[in-house]
């Protein structure tokens, strides 16, 4: 099951656990807030789980992110 997210959904993930914003995150990979939620919300979706916490700890658990 692994790569299940894009390069950039995973890319979203692993500047969310650095702490960053939505803003944030937008501004580091030059897209707009809205894509940067459309991002986390399709992760979610993928790993059939509620909440960013969620989705985070479902992708260290696969391996697809590092703390």
């Amino acid at each position: 099951m692994n790569n299940i997210l894009t390069k950039r959904e995973k890319k979203v993930f692993e500047l969310l656990i650095k702490n960053k914003s939505t803003k944030e995150i937008a501004e580091e990979l030059f897209i707009s807030e809205k894509t940067v939620r459309n991002h986390i919300s399709n992760s979610m979706q993928k790993l059939g789980v509620k909440g960013r916490a969620s989705a985070v700890i479902e992708l260290l658990k696969l391996g697809e992110i590092k703390l």
